[in-house]
């Protein structure tokens, strides 16, 4: 994987993340398979995710937050995002999940 393609997910502090680097077809795989480790491994319920660290992002990029959510409401836990860029708001409203990805879970 390029460098500058790269999507890297750290927890800060308990239940804490943030996601950086390109969110798009290319990462989406990996974005999401980080997630799932990241999110598995958490102790708390509730967990926020830093967006502002996304430097580009397509439509397989918003799908992968909308799993994460689906991941996390499967687990009984809440998640929400912080900091969306626009790029991904922009995708959001176009595929009507804008308010899904505002509230979280």
């Amino acid at each position: 994987m390029v460098a500058a393609t790269a999507v890297e997910l750290q927890e800060s502090s308990p239940g804490i993340f943030a996601v950086r680097g390109s969110l798009t077809f290319a990462t989406a795989k990996a974005a999401r398979e980080s997630g799932l480790s990241a999110f598995n491994a958490a102790n708390s319920r509730e967990l926020q995710v830093d967006c502002s660290g996304i430097t580009s992002s397509d439509s397989a990029g918003m799908t992968v937050l909308l799993d994460w959510l689906a991941i996390a409401k499967r687990a009984g836990r809440s998640m929400h995002f912080a900091s969306l860029p626009e790029q991904v708001q922009a995708l959001a409203r176009i595929s009507d999940v804008h308010e899904l990805l505002e509230k979280g879970v």
